[in-house]
């Protein structure tokens, strides 16, 4: 049985509403660089692996833990988040200037659709989350730390809960409705427990050592 420690990454400049440039060079804010050392603090054991996902503010989430257990492995997972909107579209653009094009991209629950000709499809968020899934079940470890993103993890959840990994336009439709209703704050923390066989335990989202 591997403990799976699934942590989103602190609050960014997209998720304070700022104007952004490429998705996958989103900062911290002040307050996100604060939540990783909280998040760092509460990391009693060492673990056996640290996971991190390509994008920058994950990065920079993981930077106290990887301060903290120097002598502890790191790996890069396609664990990043869902960026289904043409990057280009977050060029000096807010969120709230975004909405009408995400609004409009959920609504057409076409799970191919790589929005604009550059965003990435729901059937490739669903295949990096089967692909994630599986790792976790096969991995020898005993205790991983994954740093990851709030579509992304709600996706991997979401999945192992109901056991949907098909990509149609119907599971895209039920998980649109999932991440309106179902929020994971910056810097919380998703304790699970993976095996290859097992059933998956996932935990309620725990916030207690954000301050």
């Amino acid at each position: 049985m591997t403990e799976v420690w699934l942590i989103r990454h602190g609050e960014s400049v997209s998720n304070a509403d700022l104007p952004t440039g490429d998705p996958a060079e989103s900062a911290l804010t002040d307050l996100g660089f604060q939540q990783a050392e909280q998040i760092a603090e509460v990391i009693v054991e060492e673990p056996d692996l640290i996971v991190i996902s390509p994008y920058l503010r994950a990065r920079q989430t993981a930077v106290p833990t990887l301060i903290r257990f120097p002598n502890t492995p790191t790996e890069e997972w396609p664990v990043h988040e869902f960026t289904y909107l043409n990057p280009a579209r977050y060029q000096g653009t807010t969120g709230t200037e975004r909405r009408p094009y995400a609004q409009a991209y959920w609504e057409r629950h076409n799970p191919y659709e790589e929005e604009n000709g550059k965003g990435e499809s729901f059937t490739g968020l669903m295949a990096r989350v089967q692909d994630t899934v599986s790792r976790l079940r096969k991995h020898p470890a005993e205790f991983i730390i994954v740093f990851s993103h709030g579509l992304f993890l709600r996706a991997l959840i979401w999945s192992v809960m109901t056991g949907t990994f098909a990509a149609t336009s119907k599971t895209m439709e039920r998980y649109s409705h999932l991440i309106q209703a179902l929020q994971i704050p910056n810097g919380a923390i998703v304790k699970a427990r993976f095996s290859l066989d097992d059933p998956i335990f996932i935990s309620n989202f725990d916030v207690r050592h954000l301050k």
